[in-house]
């Protein structure tokens, strides 16, 4: 058993570890850069750059963006709400009753909304501005663990949806009628097997037609190519156990890589990593803590190009 001493020269290490990898990425890679950001967990939030809550609403939130218009497009367990930044809601999609859960949501390229329902009939569902469900793509996540079916799906522009399944081990692209076309496997041996509990929780289609993955209980986020191989991927080696259940993940338009630990309800919450795995970026800002998901908006005043890759 640890004697209190002990405890504390442990943190200490641990801390002093911490510090020693964000030095080195700032002597790698020049200054440390700022973001502005969305949060999305225990908090729902707008963080400005220079590390105030510039907006704050109601927690609990698991998926989201913030829109063109300004207004953000917030999941929540029982429902999807858009809302406006003075907190007036001018959209709500209202889980139905046979299912337990919504995990994500989307603003479709057509003005409709992808909302993804867990439980007893897992499906994408999109709605219409004015509520209507015009769309029910049925799902095949191989569990009836409501909780563990799916996470966050994603249109992607051929008009498919890009799934991960956390049990099955795998993200599958779905046809809009619900026929399956492509399948990434997560369990590969190299990655260490389903022992490695490589669980996909965020699938992000890259221009180049690689998949950016983040593995859950793995603690890794992967870069699979075309072929289900692997092309790139960060771990608790490259950044000092930093990633706790890392859940929500982002690739910057710069090539950079922001990974959300949803279990870390203290301390560094998000990490960003160049390709060369240095760390550039941390945040252990108190409102981000436990985040599920979020957005980089800005970098150093510069707002993130192009659709989020997220």
């Amino acid at each position: 058993m640890k004697t209190p001493g002990a405890a504390l020269v442990g943190i200490l290490t641990s801390l002093a570890s911490i510090s020693a990898l964000a030095a080195a990425a700032e002597a790698d890679s020049g200054p440390m850069i700022h973001h502005s950001y969305l949060v999305m967990g225990g908090k729902t939030a707008l963080i400005g750059e220079d590390g105030t809550v510039q907006w704050e609403y109601a927690g609990g939130t698991r998926d989201g963006f913030v829109l063109p218009n300004g207004n953000l497009l917030l999941a929540f367990s029982d429902r999807v709400e858009e809302v406006t930044r003075s907190k007036q809601v001018i959209f709500t999609y209202k889980r139905r009753k046979e299912n337990s859960e919504i995990g994500t949501t989307q603003r479709l390229y057509n003005g409709n909304t992808l909302v993804t329902e867990l439980g007893s009939r897992p499906s994408l569902l999109e709605v219409s501005p004015s509520g209507e469900m015009v769309r029910e793509t049925p799902l095949q996540p191989e569990t009836e663990n409501a909780h563990m079916q799916t996470r966050m799906a994603r249109q992607l522009r051929n008009g498919n949806y890009l799934v991960p399944h956390l049990l099955a081990f795998a993200v599958k692209e779905y046809t809009p009628e619900g026929k399956v076309v492509r399948t990434i496997k997560t369990d590969l041996e190299e990655l260490g097997g389903r022992k490695g509990e490589n669980w996909p929780f965020t699938a992000i289609q890259l221009d180049n037609g690689n998949v950016v993955v983040s593995l859950t209980h793995g603690n890794k986020v992967v870069e699979f190519n075309a072929q289900g191989g692997v092309a790139w991927k960060v771990d608790n080696v490259n950044v000092g156990g930093l990633f706790k259940d890392p859940c929500g993940s982002q690739r910057l338009a710069n090539g950079n890589t922001v990974i959300g630990s949803h279990a870390a309800s203290t301390g560094i919450s998000m990490v960003e990593v160049n390709p060369q795995h240095q760390i550039v970026w941390t945040s252990h800002h108190p409102a981000a803590a436990g985040v599920h998901h979020f957005q980089i908006l800005t970098t150093d005043g510069k707002a993130e190009p192009g659709v989020p890759m997220k």
